[in-house]
C-alpha cells in the first residue's frame, strides 16, 4: 500500500466484492471486514466496496490519475489499459511488486496455518 501511497496525493482502495471473485476461491473473511481492515491503514484515504456489476463504476466515481494493481491481481495490464482507454477512463496503470514477505501476510497463508494446527490436533 506504501508503494501505491507513494504515486500520487490520495489513496483510494476499491475492495473486491466476493461475487465478483471467480479467479481463486472466496475470501474467508468478508468484504464488509476486508473494507474496514484496509480502511483503518493510515496510508489509504478512502476505501470502498467495487461494485457488484461494471468492476469500472467505482472508477468513474473516483477518477484516478494511477491504477496500483496488488501483485496478486489477475488483471493484465495491458488488456486493463485499452479497457479503460475504450470506457474513456484516462489513468496510466502500475502493477506493485510483492513487497512483503511474511509468515502471515495473506489470508491464504493463514488458512493454510489453520487447516495445519487442526489436522495435527486430528491426527497428531
Amino acid at each position: 500500500m506504501e508503494e501505491a501511497k507513494a504515486l500520487g496525493d490520495e489513496l483510494y482502495v476499491i475492495v473486491a466484492r466476493e461475487k465478483n471473485i471467480n479467479h481463486k476461491p472466496k475470501p474467508i473473511i468478508s468484504e464488509n471486514q476486508r473494507l474496514k481492515m484496509i480502511s483503518s491503514l493510515k496510508v489509504v484515504d478512502e476505501a470502498i466496496l467495487g461494485s457488484e456489476g461494471d468492476i469500472f463504476e467505482r472508477l468513474y466515481e473516483i477518477k484516478p490519475d494511477i491504477i496500483a494493481l496488488g501483485h496478486d491481481q489477475h488483471f493484465d495490464e495491458r488488456v486493463l489499459e485499452r479497457e479503460l482507454k475504450e470506457r474513456g477512463i484516462k489513468a496510466d496503470v502500475v502493477r506493485i511488486k510483492r513487497s512483503l514477505d511474511c509468515e502471515l501476510c495473506s489470508s491464504a497463508k493463514i488458512y493454510k496455518r489453520i487447516v495445519e494446527r487442526e489436522k495435527a490436533k486430528i491426527f497428531g
